[in-house]
């Protein structure tokens, strides 16, 4: 770690968890808890927990877990330093300087040289296109797509060589290592052919992350190979899934909210016609990551999607995802024109702005789409259709919102306002309301699905040894006034199981300097993901039992004493010089352990 454990805790201390993950998220009020769909994995129902009492989240569908230091890290690909720091300057708290061990400089210094390549690549591809012969076809490129000089500066575009190790030659002359290059995704390796440049013959657009480092590149064609597109793959600094093309310029605009287009080609169109608001996903769907990053900067988001078939679907899972964080929806009509570039072409900014001002709202734009499937003039298609906007509209949790959703889709459409309002009461009545119509089980971009099943497979199965410990230890950390109750019952060395028996120490040792058990504090002693998850899980564990001190005791009682007598049958398992004389006598004492609040 860079900095000392009361930093460490100062500056965790001073960020709220649940308000920091509801800048990424769509928290939810449940109970003493708050809940949302976890945005590691893809889910319908809300099995992700947050809790502002321990300062901790869990999921209880894929099993990640930590404080609010691994959720950076894990949701922003942050290493542990960089949450630190980006906490630190959320709260206001001045950080001393760094003291780097040899282990984190080994890691800072590979991913400086990570941003330091890609950025190398970037100044060469760029230097083709700009001031080299070879680059004149990417240059055209550019040039019938309408961008200025001044545009393909600003956005440091480029030009990849017909030639396969170009790159791969100048950056070896730059000093890069071919681990380097092979790991930021720039070159290939082939055991026949050897180093072949994973961008060739293409016109270039450099992709930067939120602080505008070079993080990757996304690559077009010239001529009729495939891909048509081709972005860099995953690394360690590039998560396609977690990042959106020139968000680090649209964070800044004057402009109001966020445009979302479907290329970045469509971006830098709309930067160049003023609107530099514009941003999109990077040849994907969008995400709730990328939802979330959004969320930090605004709660406007206009979708400019290609009004084709494709784009109508990606704009119908958008506004789910986008609802589903709170996010205002606004469709951005582009008819006639495939795209905001076409259109703004063909009709100009004054006519953009115009289709800007009258953008549909989310809602109604899928009940639009739902209405092109029926024909109203026959009462069997409309009654199909008032059924199918009524479970949209018994979506609404807000009544006087649904009421006004009520008014104005019966009005549009000349439905019966009573009629409509009783089918939609009923539908929710019946539980059957749709809070969007987006495809929600689509696969997400990041394949979290299959991430989450290798991790399943992966999971050691706890033995019911290791359950009862972390029954106890949650117990007592939700219900702190038992180390006081169990004094002289149960101790730290009671807990003899794998990670649990180093969670216990520390546990027992925080409850005597300090009189209570922060759980989050605790987790920042614990670095890798998986010791995290372990941890977390004991620490947000739910109960499943009424917590009336009857019904504790008799749970206590059991558990205490099925730990004691696991312990004893160990020692009598793993040590020859026991007296086993002895270690009956005390399993017969264990037995009669009657546990009394």
């Amino acid at each position: 770690m860079y900095y000392s454990d009361e930093i460490v805790e100062e500056v965790r201390s001073q960020n709220d968890i649940v308000d920091v993950i509801s800048e990424y998220t769509g928290l939810k009020r449940a109970g003493s808890t708050y809940k949302c769909c976890c945005p590691f994995h893809n889910e319908k129902t809300p099995s992700f927990s947050v809790s502002r009492e321990k300062q901790m989240y869990y999921c209880f569908g894929c099993h990640v877990g930590g404080n609010v230091y691994t959720f950076l890290m894990k949701h922003e690909n942050m290493t542990f330093p960089e949450a630190v720091e980006y906490l630190a300057k959320r709260a206001g708290i001045e950080l001393p300087e760094k003291e780097l061990s040899e282990e984190d400089k080994k890691k800072q210094s590979w991913r400086a040289r990570l941003y330091e390549v890609n950025m190398d690549a970037a100044g060469y591809f760029h230097y083709l296109l700009t001031k080299t012969d070879r680059g004149k076809l990417g240059y055209e490129y550019y040039k019938n797509r309408g961008f200025t000089d001044e545009t393909i500066n600003n956005f440091g575009l480029g030009y990849s060589d017909i030639y396969r190790d170009d790159l791969y030659k100048y950056l070896k002359s730059k000093g890069h290592s071919d681990e380097l290059m092979k790991a930021a995704g720039l070159v290939r390796f082939d055991e026949r052919d050897g180093p072949g440049d994973q961008f060739w013959n293409r016109v270039i657009v450099p992709i930067t992350d939120i602080s505008g480092k070079v993080i990757g590149f996304g690559g077009r064609v010239l001529g009729d190979a495939k891909p048509k597109y081709l972005n860099t793959r995953e690394t360690e600094i590039f998560n396609k899934g977690r990042n959106l093309f020139a968000m680090n310029i649209a964070r800044h605009s004057k402009k109001k909210g966020v445009i979302l287009c479907e290329g970045y080609m469509d971006v830098i169109a709309m930067h160049q016609a003023g609107y530099t608001n514009a941003t999109a996903s990077l040849g994907t769907a969008l995400t709730e990551a990328q939802a979330g990053l959004i969320k930090r900067y605004t709660s406007d988001v206009y979708l400019a999607y290609d009004s084709d078939g494709a784009g109508v679907n990606a704009t119908m899972r958008a506004i789910g995802i986008l609802r589903k964080l709170d996010l205002s929806q606004k469709v951005i009509d582009l008819r006639p024109y495939k795209d905001p570039d076409e259109f703004i072409k063909n009709e100009g900014i004054d006519s953009f702005d115009e289709r800007v001002r009258n953008a549909l709202n989310g809602r109604l734009f899928e009940i639009d789409h739902i209405v092109a499937k029926y024909d109203l003039n026959d009462p069997e298609e409309k009654t199909k259709f008032m059924k199918d906007a009524g479970r949209l509209l018994a979506g609404i949790t807000d009544i006087t919102e649904r009421h006004n959703y009520i008014d104005t889709v019966s009005s549009k459409y000349f439905l019966d306002k009573e009629e409509l309002g009783r089918i939609v009461t009923q539908i929710g009545l019946a539980g059957l309301a749709e809070t969007s119509l987006d495809a929600a089980t689509d696969k997400e971009v990041i394949d979290n699905t299959d991430r989450r099943e290798l991790r399943e497979r992966q999971k050691k199965t706890s033995t019911p040894a290791e359950d009862n410990e972390k029954y106890l230890l949650t117990m007592m950390v939700n219900e702190q006034r038992l180390f006081d109750k169990l004094s002289g019952v149960i101790s730290e060395q009671d807990f003899t199981e794998d990670i649990i028996s180093d969670v216990a120490k520390k546990i027992f040792e925080q409850y005597r300097t300090q009189g209570k058990v922060v759980p989050a504090n605790i987790l920042n002693s614990f670095e890798d993901a998986e010791s995290q998850e372990k941890v977390s899980e004991i620490f947000t564990k739910e109960f499943e039992f009424d917590t009336t001190p009857s019904i504790m005791e008799k749970v206590l009682t059991d558990v205490i004493i099925k730990i004691k007598t696991n312990n004893i049958d160990k020692a009598l398992r793993e040590n020859s010089n026991v007296s086993y004389i002895q270690l009956a006598r005390q399993k017969e004492e264990v037995k009669k352990i009657r546990i009394k609040l």
